[in-house]
């Protein structure tokens, strides 16, 4: 599998990183959820761009940061990614811009279910499309509407805060119907460029009886956006009364029917210990238990997307969370997991470690208090196992340390005066193995690309 003369051509076969780029400023006063700052990427940019081109990656998912580039209606503010489009043309590296990661601007006042979002992000699409026109050739209109939806809609944790799947549809068919209007807001502004639609992938199962109908239902849930953005959910979807049931606007449905837009490429995220789910009967009603599935969840997903869209895919993320043996394990058995499915046949265009480095858990804007919507089996003092959702990770005021999530291919590591130093792991070295490197060079004059300690 080697690099292709332009990204995900067919028979090609691209090795990717992606830096977190969660970025949620909430117009209602409470706590930001900046990734780049967390991570000190916004002031450590040049160097973290070479990083990535000493481990042989051939293209960046890159956060374009929304917020902050789009502060007012009519203003936009190109300046950081200026500078970013700039570095990595000099390292020859493709970007693949990721322009929602799960916040608006702060003038969105409902964010995704503001009557003026399609609008605002169509404008900001065709704006950024014509800026970098031939310079960024990828570019992913919301990354994983399905999680979007979870926290802004379902659960409440995001903006626009809304709770139950009332709430889930009036945040979903708005975005679906946003990444339609950016898909044609670029195609317009600059022609040649790919899309790549990222969505988280959905691997749902359990053993309880009376859970079968719930399962079924997120699992079809897990399909709704983007069957949403292709022009799928007509009268004879199996969802589309549960949607018109649930708040949907009929004629906002049917606009995606009679206007559908398709990606070049599914990209499908894809975490062996995080996205596999089995239901469980917790304190009388049915929970989602995150378990491992390891490669063969990875098939799973990867397989179901070939089938029902029969697009090419990439896998736009993936990683797991521990030491680095652990992480390097990974990275082999996935690597291998995607070969041998290309060699079947299967169309798997490209492979994304995520993160590139660490982040800070998104914990830290609720102050320390968990946020995930799935139970953990955790072993308690007295050996026994117990399921319960996941405890609070510390508290900000503490630093970062408690927060940082082990899942890069460098390591974070928070110095005495509160800043990140960056470490290269083992795994960082077999993913340059395999993106073609015999060798990654240091990064030279200091720390910040420096070999794990063993």
């Amino acid at each position: 599998m080697s690099a292709p003369g332009e990204l995900f051509a067919p028979g090609g076969f691209a090795w990717i990183l992606g830096i977190e780029d969660t970025c949620v400023y909430p117009a209602d006063g409470g706590v930001s959820l900046d990734e780049h700052a967390l991570t000190e990427h916004d002031v450590r940019r040049p160097e973290d761009l070479r990083i990535a081109a000493r481990l042989g990656a051939h293209a960046l998912r890159y956060g374009v940061s929304w917020p902050i580039a789009h502060p007012e209606p009519a203003v936009f503010r190109w300046d950081e990614l200026d500078e970013a489009v700039a570095e990595a043309e000099i390292l020859g590296i493709e970007l693949i811009a990721d322009l929602v990661h799960y916040g608006t601007p702060t003038w969105l006042t409902d964010s995704f279910a503001d009557p003026g979002y399609p609008d605002a992000i169509a404008r900001f699409a065709g704006a950024f499309a014509a800026r970098y026109a031939g310079r960024v050739r990828y570019l992913t209109p919301l990354n994983e509407p399905i999680t979007t939806a979870s926290f802004c809609g379902l659960r409440g944790v995001w903006p626009p805060r809304l709770t139950g799947w009332a709430g889930w549809v009036r945040v979903a068919v708005p975005m679906a119907e946003g990444m339609a209007r950016t898909i044609r807001a670029v195609r317009e502004a600059a022609p040649d460029t790919r899309i790549v639609h990222v969505e988280a992938s959905t691997h749902i199962d359990t053993e309880v009886p009376g859970f079968e109908d719930e399962a079924q239902l997120l699992r079809g849930v897990g399909w709704l956006p983007t069957d949403l953005l292709m022009g799928r959910v007509d009268e004879s979807h199996p969802l589309r009364d549960w949607l018109v049931a649930h708040g949907a606007d009929v004629a906002a449905l049917d606009r995606l029917v009679v206007a559908p837009e398709m990606p070049d490429v599914i990209g499908v995220n894809y975490y062996p210990d995080l996205t596999p789910r089995t239901l469980v009967d917790l304190e009388g009603g049915a929970v989602q238990l995150a378990y491992d599935a390891g490669a063969a969840g990875l098939r799973r997903v990867l397989t179901a997307f070939a089938d029902r869209y029969e697009l090419p895919l990439a896998v736009t993320e993936t990683s797991i969370e521990g030491d680095d043996e652990v992480r390097r394990a990974w990275l082999l058995a996935s690597a291998d997991a995607v070969r041998e499915l290309r060699a079947e046949g299967v169309d798997v265009r490209g492979y994304t470690w995520w993160p590139l480095f660490d982040f800070v858990d998104w914990s830290w804007a609720a102050g320390g208090a968990n946020v995930e919507e799935f139970a953990v089996a955790r072993r308690d003092p007295d050996g026994s196992v117990s399921i319960g959702m996941a405890p609070p990770l510390g508290d900000p005021r503490d630093g970062k340390t408690a927060f940082l999530r082990r899942m890069g291919l460098v390591r974070l590591e928070e110095l005495s005066d509160g800043t990140l130093e960056r470490r290269r792991t083992p795994a960082a070295e077999a993913f340059a193995a395999l993106a073609g490197v015999s060798r990654a060079p240091e990064e030279p004059g200091g720390p910040g690309a420096t070999e794990a300690p063993s």
